[in-house]
């Protein structure tokens, strides 16, 4: 009785704690990338954004190891979202899983960049040798670096929400419109990254589709965090792939 309850309810607790893991994840990139990096960075304007950095330099630290939090949290969603889909196609949650890894190295590493302008903005004796008008500059260019190589992550990310979209489309215990938003959002990314990289001035054009298409993460996010999975669905998919899989073997 005791196991029973534990195969019905354990799906649940998997939404449940990967919905909560997942807003945690959609605020602190709201934070990092509106809130901070959005209030202190002047787009062409190396001393400005040097003079906000230094001026608001907790806000920046703060900015930088809330984004740093939440690529850590990244991993245990991921293995989540590994154990709740991977009834529905366990070769392509591993897909899931990779994307998501990847998107998340990539990401982290390039905070490096963004950390930059504190070491170049700081007052240390080694950078006596250069003029500030230079030390803002490089300060500057680390953050476009930092930039773009969040847009390669995003590339990653992007495929992680389209293939994502396709299982949850493809379940039965989750609504299908939230995989379709979650795929659209995931187009969106990778055509956003893209134009960054191959036309600037169209990707500022298109960046307010990108803000209205996340919509998708956050569906997704607030019905894992509010409903759950349909566990009956859920566990009739469970259900199917065990005996396809002893099938399989036999």
């Amino acid at each position: 009785m005791d196991s029973n309850h534990a195969v019905e309810t354990s799906p649940q607790v998997y939404a449940r704690i990967g919905g909560l893991i997942y807003l945690i994840v959609i605020i602190g990139g709201i934070f990092a990338e509106l809130v901070v990096r959005g209030q202190l960075v002047v787009h062409g304007d190396a001393a400005a954004t040097a003079h906000n950095i230094v001026t608001h330099e907790l806000l920046y630290r703060a900015g930088f190891a809330v984004e740093i939090f939440y690529c850590a949290c990244n991993i245990p969603l991921i293995l989540i979202f590994y154990n709740l889909f991977k009834v529905v196609n366990r070769n392509i949650t591993l897909m899931v899983v990779f994307f998501s890894i990847v998107g998340t190295a990539v990401e982290a590493v390039s905070l490096l960049a963004h950390y930059a302008p504190l070491i170049f903005l700081g007052k240390g004796h080694q950078l006596s040798a250069f003029t500030p008008e230079q030390l803002q500059g490089w300060a500057y260019l680390s953050l476009r670096l930092f930039e773009y190589g969040f847009c390669i992550a995003l590339v990653f990310f992007g495929l992680y929400c389209l293939v994502m979209g396709y299982l949850i489309f493809c379940s039965t215990f989750l609504p299908r419109i939230i995989g379709a938003l979650l795929a659209i959002q995931g187009l969106c990314y990778i055509i956003n990254s893209f134009a960054n990289f191959l036309s600037p001035a169209f990707a500022a054009l298109f960046f307010p589709v990108l803000m209205v298409s996340g919509l998708g993460e956050i569906s997704f996010c607030l019905w894992l965090l509010v409903k759950g999975v349909n566990v009956t669905k859920w566990n009739k998919q469970a259900g199917i792939v065990s005996v396809s899989g002893a099938a399989a073997k036999i």
